[in-house]
């Protein structure tokens, strides 16, 4: 537990014992970060004010030593702020509970464990109590490892036209096939931003890629396909000669479309200009990933010579129902076009937030609810009977289930 006023931790120290924990208590954070990394605790609590540090930049130290137990914020703040940091918690892939607003009862606290439930709402363990079952647990898993051990796979997540309700494109996705634990997901896989085996990742998906779209165009389909890549990987003089050696030389070859974060984008502006402008030369475009999730906006990018955008999931979710959500994607959408750039929605988990952001005009969506991401053989052999018609009936009978449902 991580709180600049004792008496608080104190208090809270007290009924974390109630409820099965030996709490440690910490008043700054270097020595708590430091106890963190040598032994992982089952949760965290933290205060949102910690005078030389704040609970933002803990829980960045927390995603870069890749914390896998629960977090737990406390705060007078408003509920608002509390929420809103939360929310951040859970962007950079950590269990958030529901927060605390300060001053609470002992029993608030012991409701956001009994409750058993991350701030998303999905229910979670907080304490492994029983014995491990024939069914191990996911385990993080090193990349140099998988790449060592030829561990990895990519899969596909289709695109679809919001016009055409027809595949126009698909997303290479990274996976590992563990011989013990199966399928592991980029999640548990992926090191941190700048980490030097991105490049032979970034390599065996291009050449994964451009395979595999060989055999997709035997299915008579000459899909678009797009990987995704660090910044510091495409700026590298060697990125440009595997786009050389690896791209099909092929007249119905489409191109090929690089998925990079906004903000990776904005930190070396310049550079990336260049870079970006070099690939279009080789049919190569860019696609400004996780759109709303950074610090960019759309006029900032403009600089930028990209031809998609993609909007980040935390808004499509629930943009049918939530005014705010439904206006962000709007604004995107319209500002997207404006620039003469195709908007693309990810997270797409309801025929709700579909039919939504088909009235907004959103060119193309990916989502669960759509497709999920599938192995390429399995992603090949479907695609013949993957029409937009058949995408046009399965909305025509999820609409009239919710209007027999209303």
């Amino acid at each position: 537990m991580l709180d600049d006023e004792p008496q608080i931790a104190a208090i809270v120290s007290k009924v974390l014992e109630a409820c099965g924990f030996s709490p440690h208590q910490f008043t700054s954070a270097a020595p708590f970060l430091t106890e963190v990394r040598q032994a992982p605790p089952d949760l965290v609590v933290l205060d949102l004010s910690l005078g030389e540090s704040d609970a933002v930049d803990v829980m960045r130290h927390l995603e870069a030593g890749k914390y896998r137990g629960k977090v737990l914020l406390i705060s007078g703040r408003d509920e608002a702020t509390l929420n809103e940091i939360t929310e951040i918690g859970k962007k950079r892939g950590l269990l958030m509970l529901p927060p605390l607003k300060k001053p609470f009862r002992p029993a608030d606290i012991k409701q956001r464990f009994s409750s058993n439930e991350t701030a998303d709402g999905a229910r979670t363990k907080l304490r492994e109590t029983q014995p491990a079952t024939d069914t191990p647990e996911k385990p993080l898993l090193q990349l140099v490892e998988a790449l060592q051990n030829n561990w990895l796979e990519v899969w596909y997540q289709p695109k679809f036209d919001l016009k055409t309700f027809s595949i126009c494109g698909a997303e290479a996705l990274i996976r590992a096939r563990h011989p013990v634990y199966g399928i592991i997901n980029p999640a548990n896989l992926l090191p941190p931003p700048g980490d030097p085996s991105y490049e032979q990742l970034t390599r065996l998906v291009l050449e994964c890629a451009t395979a595999d779209w060989k055999r997709f165009m035997q299915q008579g389909t000459a899909l678009k396909l797009s990987i995704n890549a660090p910044v510091s990987v495409i700026q590298a003089p060697a990125f440009i000669s595997v786009i050389r050696s690896l791209l099909p030389n092929d007249p119905k070859f489409p191109g090929l479309t690089v998925e990079v974060t906004e903000d990776e984008l904005v930190r070396d502006s310049e550079r990336a200009r260049e870079v970006a402008s070099q690939l279009k030369l080789y049919n190569v475009d860019l696609s400004i990933d996780d759109f709303g999730s950074g610090y960019a906006s759309l006029s900032r990018l403009n600089d930028f010579p990209f031809v998609e955008v993609k909007i980040d999931r935390s808004f499509v979710s629930g943009c049918a129902s939530d005014k705010i959500k439904h206006g962000l994607c709007q604004t995107v959408v319209d500002l997207a076009h404006r620039f003469g750039a195709k908007v693309c929605a990810e997270g797409v988990e309801t025929v709700e937030d579909l039919y939504s952001l088909i009235a907004m005009h959103c060119d193309a969506a990916q989502g669960f609810w759509l497709a999920k991401p599938m192995p390429a053989a399995h992603f090949a052999s479907m695609l013949p009977g993957w029409s937009g018609q058949s995408m046009r009936a399965l909305l025509q009978a999820k609409r009239d289930t919710l209007v027999q449902s209303a």
